[in-house]
């Protein structure tokens, strides 16, 4: 990254990291709409180089995305791909719109690079994010990431994510099917076996018919969790392997706290994401990719250099996505992370697509 660049993102880094982490969110976002509108977001990135990778059918100028979580209603979608990403997912979003949980509910803990949050899929709901989406110019590869109601049991929770995968079919390039987040009571409890096998079931049915009445199959992808045992894992492979799947993005956020301990903030409930969660979210990739070779995965978790990227491929990933090593690196991380992977392609070590 050019010095200019890097130097208007530490100025700017340092003045949001004096307010509270979500209202520095929002600030940043806001700040980085307008720049991208007065076509002034070169200040904070350089270009960043093609690598096209071809994954589940579809064509990525660069196997580097975003995350789901930082721009949950699709509002700032041009302004985020101009900072060269190779794909971008919103969301979570739920079918209704609701507030999340209490704040405060973002924490930063920089000296390790991370960031506790209990937000709990706070969004502006299906209708807010579609409106969103007719207004956005950029026609990439665009992962619209869905989730249930807090209030809707887990025994109506399929009622949801069927609503969610039929309303956003259209406009996504693919869907995320988010049931791994740590912050709405008992989602998690939908990765158990049976509960798993009758969701993906009877999306996967639904994917079908949608898919038959748009003339255009969209992937669809499940989103899991880091705090997952081989007993675990096993029983979700079991399941994918019976109902068929197009990808798997490991991981979500995670509830141990292993190296913040004793850190400000770092007893805060809520999922923990950033530096602390790379080798967990690696080890979930790995365990996965073992445990079902032919289907492509997406590794997400603790990618704060080039490094990390390459180690998440190594791993069993073929595409990589960042959230929190952005907050804490800036723009340049796309592309430092874009390079790397090219240079671990050129020297043919990567092993992560199918």
């Amino acid at each position: 990254m050019p010095v200019a660049t890097d130097a208007y993102w530490k100025l700017a880094r340092a003045l949001l990291f004096r307010l509270e982490g979500e209202r520095a969110h929002d600030l940043a976002l806001r700040g980085l709409g307008l720049l991208h509108r007065m076509h002034l977001h070169r200040l904070l990135v350089a270009p960043v180089p093609p690598l096209p990778t071809r994954v589940f059918g579809l064509d990525f100028p660069n196997p580097v995305g975003l995350a789901a979580g930082l721009d949950k209603n699709a509002e700032y979608v041009d302004a985020l791909a101009a900072l060269g990403f190779g794909f971008i997912e919103v969301g979570t979003v739920t079918p209704r719109a609701q507030p999340g949980n209490p704040r405060p509910r973002l924490f930063r803990l920089p000296a390790h690079g991370a960031l506790i949050n209990r937000m709990g899929f706070n969004n502006l709901g299906l209708d807010a994010l579609l409106r969103n989406l007719e207004r956005t110019r950029w026609r990439g590869v665009l992962g619209v990431n869905i989730g249930r109601n807090r209030d809707t049991p887990n025994e109506r929770a399929v009622a949801d994510y069927l609503l969610g995968l039929e309303r956003v079919y259209a406009r996504a390039g693919y869907v995320t099917i988010n049931i791994s987040s740590p912050n709405t009571q008992g989602l998690r409890d939908l990765q158990a076996r049976a509960a798993l096998h009758d969701l993906i079931g009877t999306l996967r049915e639904a994917q079908e018919l949608l898919a038959a009445r748009h003339g255009a199959r969209k992937p669809m992808l499940l989103k899991i969790a880091p705090d997952l045992d081989a007993a675990a894992m096993d029983a979700i492979a079991n399941v994918l392997t019976a109902t068929g799947i197009d990808g798997l993005i490991c991981t979500n956020t995670t509830l141990m706290r292993v190296g913040v301990d004793g850190a400000t903030h770092g007893a805060e409930t809520g999922g923990l994401s950033g530096t602390p969660l790379r080798a967990a979210s690696t080890a979930v990739v790995h365990g996965m990719r073992a445990r079902l070779p032919d289907i492509p995965i997406v590794g997400v978790g603790g990618i704060d250099n080039g490094e990390a990227a390459t180690e998440k491929v190594a791993a069993g990933a073929s595409l990589v996505q960042l959230y929190t090593g952005l907050i804490y690196r800036g723009p340049a991380l796309v592309r430092e992370c874009v390079e790397a992977l090219r240079a671990q392609r050129e020297t043919g070590h990567a092993v992560g697509t199918p």
